[in-house]
């Protein structure tokens, strides 16, 4: 299983646009990104793709990275920092199938898999294919699963991707707040890519702070909705990870920060 870190940042990116913060101007110095959120998996003896999220930088990161179109999808929730790279399958595919859970989220009375199908109603070539969530399906040859996560105020899923004994979880994005029953599914990975939007010293520039302190006073999450860089790596010692890069990151790093290991950025490949 040959995974491709695609885009490893937050919402707008980094660098973002606009901004001239020290971080994104050492990230134009480097040459590197962090786009928007996708995962690529690929089986390189059958050649079976499977995309995680739907980055609005869909085309880019294509280019960028040269991997193969994918044979199905997966998308965890419905931010279009997730979710708004769908529309890129316009001409691209003759079908996708797109997997997402079938839970009724109360903040938008439909579940993810129903939103899929509303939002792109217009793209014939798209199959929205509800799936329930800690029930493995098959996409693309690959074992999935999905499992709920914290990311008020809607649902959200991490996801569990095997294959010929291999295993990648991906947290999801979500607070250090995840479900034991979800913790169980994605225990003991070759590889975890858990969400660290920033540092947990830059909390305190969250209304509401940190929260999930451990021991020594340091919080996991960020506000309510991401975990911190610290998080992310505990999760990483929770779950028995063998490798954990942080990703889902912003450009609230410092920069002295923003590049160091384990963060994560865009191209990264991995072989589980």
């Amino acid at each position: 299983m040959r995974v491709t870190l695609l885009g490893t940042g937050d919402t707008t990116g980094t660098p973002t646009p606009g901004c001239d913060c020290e971080t994104c101007q050492a990230a134009r110095d480097r040459g590197v990104e962090r786009t928007r959120f996708a995962v690529h998996v690929e089986d390189e003896v059958s050649g079976d793709a499977l995309l995680l999220d739907f980055s609005p930088d869909f085309r880019t990161q294509f280019l960028q990275e040269d991997v193969p179109l994918p044979d199905a999808g997966v998308v965890s929730h419905i931010h279009f920092d997730h979710l708004d790279g769908l529309g890129n399958a316009y001409r691209l595919f003759d079908e996708l199938p797109v997997y997402a859970a079938d839970e009724t989220d109360p903040k938008t009375g439909e579940s993810v898999a129903e939103t899929v199908a509303s939002k792109y109603d217009y793209l014939d070539n798209v199959e929205p294919r509800a799936v329930t969530p800690h029930e493995p399906f098959e996409a693309a040859g690959f074992d999935v699963t999905l499992v709920p996560v914290d990311h008020p105020p809607l649902l959200c899923y991490g996801v569990v991707v095997k294959r010929d004994g291999a295993k990648l979880a991906l947290s999801g994005d979500t607070s250090y707040d995840i479900p034991d029953e979800s913790l169980a599914a994605l225990r003991d990975p070759d590889l975890l890519l858990a969400d660290g939007i920033v540092p947990a010293h830059r909390a305190e520039a969250h209304p509401i702070g940190g929260r999930h302190e451990d021991d020594s006073g340091v919080p996991r999450t960020f506000g309510t909705k991401h975990m911190t860089r610290e998080g992310a790596l505990a999760l990483g010692d929770d779950l028995n990870a063998d490798e954990t890069r942080v990703v889902h990151v912003s450009h609230f790093y410092p920069a002295d920060e923003a590049f160091e290991e384990p963060l994560a950025v865009d191209g990264e490949t991995f072989t589980l």
